[in-house]
Formats: structure tokens, sequence, C-alpha cells
């Protein structure tokens, strides 16, 4: 029987270790998957690369991740903004390296990993210090730079609801990052508020399928079972879900 649950989020992180190319989804505070990131610092790995959308928030998650001195490297697209001191703080004193990859650029970076692609060129850089020493081409009376795809070791994803095949469905804006960094890397690790029974995702609204997820755990309640039996969750719309029956028969 497939079951890609795991009991706790100190059991989804385990086996990472230093020195690991580490995703992390996330928009800011949307979708970031703060339990795994705690679970990660309780780990104690280190000399991490980070691929993140920003370098942190504030003193929670991410920007605690950093603070504990674990990160050597991130690729992001948005490091600073009013809040970003304990990054500001490293890399001003030098502890932190740095790689800055414009929005688009990195998203499409992370998503021809997942692609099978090789590499693509982007107008996005041309004429800027990000464009120094990558090949260049003009394509049609257009400049371009060649672009290669972010793999990682391990993605840290959140999500809303997942089965225990690993079929993920996401809340809105905080989808962002998860889907593309789920299948760009080698360990796709996924918190969610809940794990429903199979069957109980409708096909259409999955985003994620569970071939790109290793590892799932619950950090929220679970409403849909009361002793073992399933008692009916809801849909994407707060609509209850008619179903009844054991946790097993899912």
């Amino acid at each position: 029987m497939i079951d890609k649950t795991v009991p706790d989020a100190a059991a989804a992180v385990a086996g990472i270790p230093d020195g690991s190319t580490v995703m992390i989804g996330g928009f800011g505070r949307a979708g970031q998957p703060v339990e795994l990131i705690d679970a990660l610092i309780e780990q104690g790995a280190g000399d991490l690369t980070i691929v993140a959308n920003n370098a942190g928030n504030g003193d929670t998650g991410l920007a605690a991740l950093l603070a504990k001195g674990r990160v050597r490297r991130i690729v992001c697209s948005f490091p600073r903004q009013h809040d970003s001191h304990v990054f500001d703080g490293l890399y001003r004193d030098g502890r932190i390296e740095l790689e800055l990859v414009p929005q688009g650029n990195l998203a499409e970076r992370i998503r021809a990993a997942g692609a099978g692609i090789g590499a693509f060129f982007s107008p996005t850089g041309v004429g800027t210090e990000l464009a120094a020493g990558k090949e260049s081409r003009e394509i049609e009376g257009r400049q371009y730079v060649l672009e290669y795809p972010i793999t990682a070791d391990f993605a840290l994803v959140s999500a809303l609801q997942g089965d225990r095949w690993g079929n993920l469905v996401y809340r809105r804006t905080a989808r962002n990052f998860g889907p593309i960094m789920a299948s760009a890397a080698t360990t796709t690790v996924v918190q969610v508020d809940e794990i429903v029974p199979l069957g109980a995702l409708d096909p259409e609204s999955v985003v994620t399928p569970g071939i790109f997820v290793d590892r799932v755990v619950a950090v929220g309640e679970r409403p849909w079972l009361e002793d073992g039996v399933f008692v009916g969750g809801v849909d994407l719309e707060g609509r209850p879900l008619a179903a009844a029956g054991t946790e097993n028969d899912r």
C-alpha cells in the first residue's frame, strides 16, 4: 500500500544532510512551510543552499533558519524589504552568499528543471550585471541570455490538503512556487493542513500529483475523522463532502 504520510514534521525533514540544496516554497509568508522550516532548524542541518522567492521576513520561518547560521548561500529574487533585517545583517557581514535571479527567470529555471529542459533563452537581464558571463544570442532582432535550470536535493512545500499518495491541492495564492518546486527536487516534503482520504480530492482540483511527492505531514486539525471514522470534510469552497467509511477504506 502506498502511504507517503509521516507522523510529524521532525520525521518529514529527517535525513536532510549538511550541504544540501533546499527549495522552500512561499511568496513571503503566503505558502511558506513554516512548520517544516522549524523542524529543519531543530534537525540541525547546516551549510545549506536555499532557493526561495525571498530571503525571509521578520524573525520567523526562513528568517529564523538564516539567523541560526545554517545557510551558506541563498538564490532568490527579492532579498530585501522593510523587515528583512536578518538577511541584511548576514549579507553586510559577508556571512551569506547571494545569487539574485529575476522573479520570472527564477520561476522558469525551476519549472525547466521539473520539465527536463536543458536550458532556455530569456530577454530578462540583458544589458545588466545579471547577464555578465552568460551566453547571449540575438533571436529575431532581440537579445537574449541563456539560463540554466535550478534543481535541488529537497523541496519543502506547503499545501492545503493532500492524501496518502501525495496528491495535493493548494489554497489560492499560497500555491505560488509549490508546484514547480515539487517537480524540481530529488525529494519533496510537503506539509498540509489536513490529510484527506483517497478519493476525497476532486481530480480536476489536484495541482501536484503524488508522483512528485515523497513525504506528507499534517500540521493542522483533521476534522473529517472521529475516532478513526471518516465523517466528511469540505471542498475548496467550504461545502461538506458527502462520504463515509473508515480511514483505512480511503
